[in-house]
């Protein structure tokens, strides 16, 4: 029978929304892979009193309690305090951890005047298991108690993720006696729902391995997990699976185990030793952004302009004024000239051209709002895609840069265009 979680985040901050809990979503994926199932998220102020509520309500209905936040050494950080407290386990200070606080602060943050209240994270519950935050400075920590597994996570989402994946995660692989083992499919231009239904049957029969959809900004995942005795077994109760589902998706799956379509296609560029450069119009210079995320990027991406005027698309990539004029700015036209300018003025294999209607009006040609025009500049010809978006601003600038991607991805692999 599978483990049950739940999530405990602490902080007013989270209850005010002035953060947004990120750690739940990320936790709650990482606990799906390991086959642990998460029927609560419960988020909770800084209040002792009613984390100690919520401690013991979680503590009826799940397996394994997590909490995210109040590790710090501020006066409203109590979760150790009270968390410890629930279970009746006292709080003791570890030296160890204190001299990697220490390290910490004199190493990282040249700083050598610790204050008192920074050695209160060194106080970790009686018999834990100690964390050691290598990204920050409140170690984290899990412990057995009244039948239950709790781990305490600290809140920033750089420390609280990394936390997870490399202490939490091989701690909660411990509980169990099988391998549980999964494979992410990325899926882009096939919409959830169209998914779903090629794949509903599958998904109600499968028992192990299990096939679940996921909505991603602009994309759909697909999760298969297994679980086995090994490794080597979960693998091949998941090999038919996957090819399944390949036969049914077919080139709209753009990777398995990759995290995004930018990653792909950087990695095809580099293997190819080709580079891309970006004009961008109506997304802002969001494709740039998000190739330039990548560590390594530089050895792909040549470089990249924000045309969002007129004439600055004239003056720093050649766009014909009269073309501009005779066309309108969004059109397959223009969007071809941006993606031949780029590639031409920077020198690079491919040149991508976005030009669009984001909002909030329609243009003075009457394109709607949602109209944009990709187009990639390759070495044979220059394509173009004509997409409607709908009216949310945020989507159309997520989905014309994944549409750019796409492109590329399909051409550098071969696939068809449209």
């Amino acid at each position: 029978m599978a483990l049950t979680a739940e999530i405990i985040g602490v902080g007013t901050e989270l209850l005010l929304g002035n953060t947004v809990n990120t750690d739940a979503r990320d936790i709650s994926e990482g606990l799906s892979a390991l086959g642990i199932n998460v029927f609560f998220h419960t988020v909770v102020g800084d209040n002792p009193a009613r984390l100690r509520l919520a401690v013991e309500i979680a503590k009826r209905r799940a397996d394994i309690l997590i909490t995210t936040g109040g590790l710090g050494p501020t006066c409203d950080d109590l979760t150790k305090e009270t968390v410890a407290e629930c279970f009746g386990k006292k709080l003791v200070f570890n030296e160890e951890e204190a001299e990697n606080i220490r390290s910490y602060f004199e190493k990282s943050l040249r700083r050598t005047n610790i204050t008192e209240n920074n050695m209160r994270q060194a106080m970790l519950p009686e018999g834990c298991t100690v964390f050691r935050n290598h990204w920050g400075t409140a170690p984290g920590c899990a412990f057995r108690g009244d039948g239950k597994h709790v781990i305490m996570l600290p809140g920033p989402p750089r420390e609280c993720v990394s936390m997870f994946n490399n202490c939490a995660v091989p701690y909660l692989r411990e509980l169990s006696d099988s391998e549980i083992i999964s494979h992410s499919i990325r899926i882009f231009g096939m919409g959830e729902s169209v998914v779903e239904d090629k794949l509903h049957d599958m998904m109600l029969a499968l028992e192990n391995p299990t096939l679940a959809p996921y909505a991603k900004e602009g994309e759909v995942m697909l999760r298969v997990t297994a679980k086995a005795a090994s490794v080597e077994e979960a693998e091949a109760l998941m090999t038919p699976v996957l090819e399944k589902v390949r036969e049914t998706i077919g080139d709209f799956i753009y990777a398995i185990d990759e995290e995004n379509l930018e990653s792909v296609v950087l990695r095809i560029l580099r293997e190819k030793n080709l580079t891309v450069a970006v004009a961008e119009s109506c997304t802002g210079g969001l494709l740039q952004k998000r190739i330039t995320d990548i560590p390594g990027a530089s050895k792909s991406f040549s470089g990249g302009v924000v045309t969002y005027a007129d004439k600055t698309k004239t003056l720093l990539l050649g766009v014909p004024a009269e073309l501009i004029e005779k066309e309108g700015v969004v059109s397959s036209a223009v969007a071809k000239a941006m993606a031949e300018g780029v590639k031409e003025k920077i020198g690079a294999d491919f040149g991508i051209g976005i030009t669009g209607v984001a909002g909030p009006d329609t243009d003075e040609r009457g394109n709607e709002i949602g109209t944009v025009f990709v187009s990639l500049s390759a070495f044979d010809c220059t394509y173009c895609r004509e997409l409607h978006l709908g009216a949310d601003r945020n989507r159309i600038r997520i989905m014309a840069v994944n549409h750019a991607l796409d492109m590329l991805r399909r051409y550098l692999t071969g696939l068809r265009m449209e």
